[in-house]
């Protein structure tokens, strides 16, 4: 039987605004860091792969220099270690308290596609207790603990690295052609792209105006009955009714996977810096958010 595997952050719930970013900003208020990003600030955050990579982003040396934070490469990787850390522990509070509910159409897929004997994953390089939350919360302990989950410290590159995906298949024994990803940003689908995987992008609060060229099919949501999905992109005129049925992603992997000659490649940040801010990368493998 073919194989399902699910990102988590943006697709399992929308976890971006009423949990990273929450536990994002308790974090900095409980060290005396003086930030707090806003929505807006953090629209452009989301687009940094990882979550100590985003906290890097501050480490300009005007503002280490102000806020007397350490100089160095190795203390700057200690710090935002500590901050991570504790930050990971704020957003699996968040979840455990039922702050960041599935989003539509989740658990009636993954139910729909657990009756059918498909292969359930995730894969994702955010911390796993976060991941293994979020996705307990999401489609209950019973339907969770049939997934295989790929996820924490276990790749040495983000996405849009295709790292994460390939570990999954090979975990898995599956080929590509054999499996369906379903995403929520442009970074996720090229990854799952460059694995050589189809994907179901399903789009999220950041990432609606993203780039999604090589999607089998990009929808607002997977729907239900009572929040049904819109359809933005369906090159293969796949055609779900209000819903994303199993019926429709059987039918994407029938189907070729799309011309990916026209996707855009993510530009690389230079070897050892953060991209957004030239800090020292924190150490790899990390999680990715």
């Amino acid at each position: 039987m073919p194989s399902l595997i699910f990102d988590c952050d943006g697709v399992l719930a929308d976890t971006e605004r009423t949990g990273h970013l929450v536990a994002f900003n308790q974090t900095f208020r409980e060290f005396g860091v003086p930030v707090q990003w806003s929505d807006a600030d953090y629209a452009e955050k989301v687009t940094i792969g990882g979550g100590k990579e985003r906290m890097a982003s501050l480490l300009t040396p005007e503002f280490v220099a102000a806020n007397g934070l350490p100089t160095d490469a190795d203390g700057q990787r200690a710090l935002l270690a500590e901050w991570h850390r504790r930050k990971t522990a704020i957003y699996t509070e968040l979840v455990d308290e039922g702050r960041l509910p599935a989003r539509p159409g989740i658990a009636r897929l993954v139910a729909e596609a657990a009756a059918s004997g498909w292969l359930l994953a995730v894969a994702s390089t955010s911390a796993e207790p976060s991941v293994r939350a979020v996705l307990e919360h999401a489609v209950g302990p019973e339907l969770a603990s049939r997934f295989e989950v790929y996820a924490g410290d276990v790749v040495a590159h983000k996405k849009p690295a295709p790292d994460i995906y390939l570990l999954a298949l090979d975990g898995l024994g599956f080929a590509a052609d054999d499996a369906v990803v379903v995403e929520d940003s442009a970074n996720g689908l090229r990854a799952a792209l460059a694995a050589g995987l189809r994907t179901v992008v399903t789009v999220s609060a950041y990432t609606v105006d993203e780039d999604f060229t090589g999607a089998s099919l990009v929808v607002t949501s997977l729907g239900d009955a009572d929040q049904p999905a819109g359809v933005l992109v369906d090159p293969f005129g796949i055609q779900p009714h209000g819903i994303v049925a199993l019926d429709d992603v059987a039918e994407v992997l029938r189907r070729p996977l799309p011309d990916t000659t026209a996707v855009p490649e993510a530009a690389p940040a230079p070897a050892g810096t953060n991209a957004a801010s030239g800090a020292p990368a924190p150490d790899r493998p990390q999680e990715e958010r």
